[in-house]
């Protein structure tokens, strides 16, 4: 790909691609220029960012699609020395859905893009649309800066976030696994992640978080001690096995991490967990449902 090309101009550039811009003319053209493929020909694209797909959302977009069907075609790409076979640039969340479906064709928009920009939409897609958890953003940062020498600079431009940004998710990269892990089932925040980049005793200061239920100021001044210091804040809490396990029911059923906190008077808290706007959407509808 032409390394002077605009960051930029992708970004804008994109809406027409994905089919988020409404203007008559692009809607014109993606009519014109839109197929339908046999499903078994797709392939999901092995550089995606995303890796966690919750099957609680994937079976209500499959029940959407059932009813009313794919209104967005996907974007893919022909796969190197066929015509085929299509690889998806963004859209694998629909795909997945409508093989649940039960769907043998997908409507799809081909177009030929070389593996850099191929990655750059997919980052730019999930970033857009919150669909990414922290980790799967900066792995996906990464990915541009190893593989095609990106700078912060230029990635920031890209994605249309600020350096800052960018450079505060890089760090995450730097997290033990096991800490990691609470950031990508939404037990941590990117914020309080943060906090713990560069601590020995980071995965001790996690889980303090965790079963806490610190607020990232909490945890900024946790971070701050020594290890080994007492955490801010009120204590950890100690749950029975029956509110645990009724929090791993309530989990299970709803996709989401699932936090109760019980008093000793009766009161408490019931606390869901989301990371993106579709994970908030599918909890109110289930909430507001008759």
């Amino acid at each position: 790909m032409n390394s002077e090309r605009n960051p930029s101009r992708l970004g804008r550039g994109l809406a027409a691609l994905i089919g988020d811009a409404d203007t008559e003319w692009q809607a014109v053209e993606r009519a014109r220029t839109q197929r339908r493929v046999a499903i078994e020909l797709i392939d999901p694209n092995p550089r995606n960012p995303r890796k966690s797909f919750s099957q609680h959302e994937l079976g209500e977009l499959a029940a959407s699609i059932r009813e009313k069907g794919i209104v967005q075609p996907l974007l893919v790409r022909p796969v190197d020395g066929t015509s085929e076979r299509f690889e998806i640039v963004a859209g694998e969340r629909r795909w997945r859905a409508a093989q649940a479906a039960g769907l043998h064709e997908v409507p799809v928009v081909v177009h030929r893009i070389d593996d850099n920009e191929a990655l750059e939409i997919a980052i730019i897609e999930n970033v857009q649309r919150a669909d990414l958890n922290p980790l799967e953003e900066a792995a996906g940062y990464q990915r541009l800066i190893d593989e095609f020498g990106y700078g912060q600079e230029r990635l920031a431009s890209l994605i249309g976030k600020s350096r800052s940004h960018v450079a505060n998710t890089l760090r995450l990269m730097k997290l033990p696994e096991k800490v990691r892990s609470y950031v990508e089932d939404g037990r941590l925040s990117a914020g309080h992640a943060r906090t713990l980049v560069g601590r020995e005793d980071s995965e001790q200061l996690a889980r303090t978080m965790v079963e806490g239920g610190l607020t990232v100021r909490d945890a900024e001044a946790l971070a701050r001690k020594p290890a080994g210091g007492r955490p801010p804040g009120r204590a950890p809490e100690t749950k029975s096995a029956d509110t645990r396990a009724l929090e791993k029911r309530l989990s299970d059923q709803l996709g989401l991490v699932v936090d109760i906190r019980h008093k000793a008077d009766g009161r408490g808290e019931l606390r869901v967990r989301y990371t993106d706007l579709e994970q908030l959407d599918g909890v109110i509808r289930r909430l507001l449902s008759p």
